[in-house]
């Protein structure tokens, strides 16, 4: 029994820590770093704007990349800094057409694949100090060029990432838009500490000398803050800089959006250096750690904490574990009957069921028959 205890406790401290002590640690830790030193250092007013290079990778995206090109030559920005580039990923629509029409007038129509190695060939095409990147159905604010690339008068950072707000249709039972306030939340304590763990594809930049060549089924996302931090730069979160997207509006378009993520997931974390200590300092590992690692193995931590319940229990633990048990189990009826009944609280219970086995089945998809490095855009994002 005491080995069954051990894991019970261990399993669950541990889920606990990763979605709720490591935040509450990390805001404890980030206000007592901002009492010790001095903000960070902003432009000055007037000073002048590096060139930016804006790359749009699509496939496929006749839909909604002349809105996107049209955004983009709208963006608070000097033009004469401004280069847009639309990298078509072996598109077979109309999507480069369309594009140039819109306004864009370098437009790459490359072979498919995928993704990163679209960018990669954009990013050997842009003539920008600064490179930034988004999804061909992100939209940003206006001003959020500016704010993105004020990060950069920092001479540490060399990577940023933006805020992404999700729009939801009328009747989508997908609760994404709660995951991402929370995300947001700790991202931004993160950056205040040291750097951030992770980015998103709507809105994120780095140094044209500091950009970094990923296996193309690795993705920018997770690889690129980690491996900036290795390097010796800065990650950073800039809040005010803010791109919003077309949320996936059913929950089992979202889980099967995060299952294809996590099956990319995994190769970085298992052989592509998140896990190697080199290069980072403590403090970043720890947040990896707590962050990143422990988060991917959730689902699997989940399992050890309800078996050994049921095991504790059936030996006739006390009242403790009986009432865990119940509240395990309760999880796990309000996310079935959330199929049925659409309240907000048993959709809030079955988001969080579904993304937490989402890593586990990514796992099993990669494991099973490998990753490849493209993708067709999730239903209902267009």
């Amino acid at each position: 029994m005491v080995v069954l205890e051990i894991l019970f406790w261990l399993s669950g401290a541990l889920i606990v820590w990763t979605h709720a002590g490591y935040p509450i640690a990390l805001a404890l830790a980030a206000g007592a770093a901002a009492r010790l030193r001095p903000p960070p250092a902003r432009a000055a007013p007037g000073a002048r704007l590096p060139s930016l290079s804006l790359i749009v990778a699509a496939h496929n995206e006749e839909s909604v990349i002349e809105a996107r090109v049209r955004n983009a030559l709208a963006l608070d920005y000097p033009r004469e800094r401004l280069e847009l580039i639309v990298a078509c990923d072996g598109c077979t629509d109309a999507t480069a057409a369309r594009a140039r029409a819109a306004g864009a007038k370098v437009v790459l129509e490359l072979p498919r694949a995928g993704k990163i190695r679209a960018q990669d060939l954009a990013v050997e095409r842009a003539r920008g100090e600064i490179v930034a990147f988004s999804d061909a159905n992100a939209l940003w604010d206006g001003d959020a060029a500016r704010e993105l690339v004020a990060a950069f008068s920092d001479p540490r950072v060399g990577y940023a990432c933006g805020a992404v707000s999700f729009e939801r249709a009328g009747g989508a039972s997908n609760q994404e838009g709660v995951y991402w306030r929370y995300e947001l939340a700790v991202r931004s304590l993160e950056s205040r500490l040291y750097s951030i763990t992770a980015g998103n594809g709507a809105i994120y930049a780095t140094r044209r000398e500091a950009y970094i060549v990923v296996d193309p089924i690795m993705g920018h996302d997770l690889s690129l803050p980690f491996k900036m931090v290795k390097r010796g730069y800065r990650a950073a979160y800039v809040s005010s800089a803010r791109a919003r997207e077309k949320m996936v509006p059913s929950l089992a378009g979202e889980f099967a959006r995060k299952r294809r993520m996590m099956s990319h997931t995994w190769p970085i974390v298992l052989r592509g250096g998140m896990l190697s200590p080199r290069g980072y300092p403590l403090s970043y590992a720890l947040m990896m750690l707590s962050h990143r690692v422990l988060r991917y193995f959730t689902p699997i931590l989940h399992v050890i904490a309800l078996a050994a319940n049921v095991a504790l229990v059936a030996e006739g633990a006390g009242a403790l574990y009986i009432v865990a048990l119940a509240l395990q189990l309760a999880l796990l009826a309000a996310a079935l009957l959330a199929g049925r009944v659409r309240t907000r609280p048993l959709l809030i219970a079955r988001y969080y069921v579904l993304t937490t086995a989402s890593p586990a089945a990514g796992l099993w998809d990669w494991l099973r028959h490998g990753t490849v490095a493209w993708w067709d855009a999730a239903e209902g994002t267009r």
